[in-house]
């Protein structure tokens, strides 16, 4: 699935001024101490990462031999299925991934291809959304947002 640039940012801005949320069916489990790694796969490292309020964080990894982005969002308290997501975003090649649902422990994973290219990418669980942009640019500083609706 392709966004233009500005279709994301539209769609981010609008569910920011009405709470409005996708929520797919669904369940996924995992044990208590799932990593990035773990949902991702091992040969994924952390390149970045963002809390979720106190819930849990969001991992930005990457795959130096396949040039992919991975992100997950990751419960603090694995438990009762809450709504949760996780998506990337690679503005320059309209790449985007995203994973929403009911989870116990985690969403994603959610890949992407970016290397060489900045990365847009978050996640949620229940209210608290994380955006990050303009992320692992180099010299670039990136922008991050958390809103709670």
């Amino acid at each position: 699935m392709r966004f233009g640039h500005s279709v994301l940012a539209g769609a981010a801005l609008t569910a920011l001024a009405v709470g409005a949320t996708t929520v797919a069916a669904g369940s996924a489990s995992a044990a208590p101490n799932t990593t990035a790694q773990k949902v991702c796969g091992s040969s994924y490292k952390t390149v970045n990462s963002a809390p979720v309020g106190t819930q849990g964080t969001v991992y930005l990894t990457y795959n130096a031999s396949t040039g992919k982005n991975c992100v997950a969002t990751i419960r603090t308290n694995p438990g009762t299925a809450r709504d949760m997501g996780a998506w990337v975003y690679v503005p320059d090649t309209e790449g985007y991934a995203q994973d929403e649902g009911a989870y116990t422990s985690y969403a994603g994973p959610a890949y992407v291809y970016g290397k060489g290219y900045c990365v847009d990418w978050g996640g949620h669980i229940d209210n608290v959304f994380v955006y990050v942009t303009g992320s692992n640019c180099a010299a670039l500083k990136e922008h991050r947002v958390t809103t709670v609706r």
